[in-house]
């Protein structure tokens, strides 16, 4: 049979198209396949994820030693001094006064001061409290006193189940006076917390947990005071969300 001249050229045609039509599918499967693989070989971050290993922070955290918590046998506050001995002051050194006026003429914004030769006692001031965020006015006297109190960030009791068993009568004498360690809040936020460490208890005031989670990782790298499994978690979490 002869085949007309369009016929022809139709028959001779027909295979290069398919060879095109073939070759355009195997790009375009091949271009979407890399897409893919590129895509999903991306890192994914969040802000919950721990701080890098250049944080000065968990670097201190991470060098202190993990152990459970010791027993409270033979605690007794005396083991630590007197309450608000002249021991260690803000300035550094014995100035005749007690840590505690001490502290609170550091914290209480306006302090005022009893007159006389040695002004020690804090008569009156200004809570800026950071553990909740509230104002409190000071006036010393009965009934108002009590309202503001000094905590011990790294409480005594818990520094007593975690290496101060151990330590001689003048480390924790100084331990329990120590600026760094306290700090001056409301009397209902002081009892809230008790002795808890920080995976029990955080500031109310979010906004102030980075710099409290700093003040106890210092504190227990100066003491060579060791943190519970639960405590060193739960401040790599504070770390990690509010610094």
């Amino acid at each position: 049979m002869r085949l007309t001249k369009p016929a022809r050229i139709a028959l001779i045609a027909a295979p290069v198209l398919v060879f095109l039509f073939v070759g355009i599918v195997m790009v375009v499967e091949s271009s979407s396949t890399a897409s893919t693989v590129v895509t999903s070989s991306y890192p994914t971050t969040s802000r919950s994820s721990a701080p890098g290993p250049t944080s000065p922070a968990l670097a201190k955290l991470n060098s202190l030693d993990i152990k459970g918590r010791a027993p409270k046998t033979n605690y007794d506050r005396a083991l630590f001094g007197s309450p608000w001995s002249d021991d260690v002051t803000v300035e550094g050194g014995h100035n005749g006064c007690d840590t505690r006026n001490d502290i609170l003429r550091r914290d209480l914004a306006g302090a005022g001061f009893r007159p006389g030769r040695n002004t020690c006692i804090v008569l009156s001031g200004t809570l800026n409290d950071p553990y909740t965020g509230e104002t409190i006015l000071y006036q010393r006297g009965p009934g108002s006193s009590s309202q503001i109190q000094i905590d011990h960030i790294v409480p005594i009791l818990d520094a007593w189940q975690k290496g101060a068993q151990g330590w001689d009568y003048m480390t924790r004498r100084n331990f329990a006076n120590d600026p760094i360690n306290l700090q001056t809040t409301t009397a209902a936020a002081n009892r809230e917390k008790g002795s808890g460490d920080a995976a029990t208890w955080l500031p109310p005031n979010k906004s102030y947990r980075c710099t409290y989670a700093n003040r106890i990782i210092d504190v227990k790298v100066r003491y060579g005071l060791w943190v519970t499994q639960s405590e060193r978690d739960a401040l790599a979490r504070v770390l990690a969300n509010y610094c």
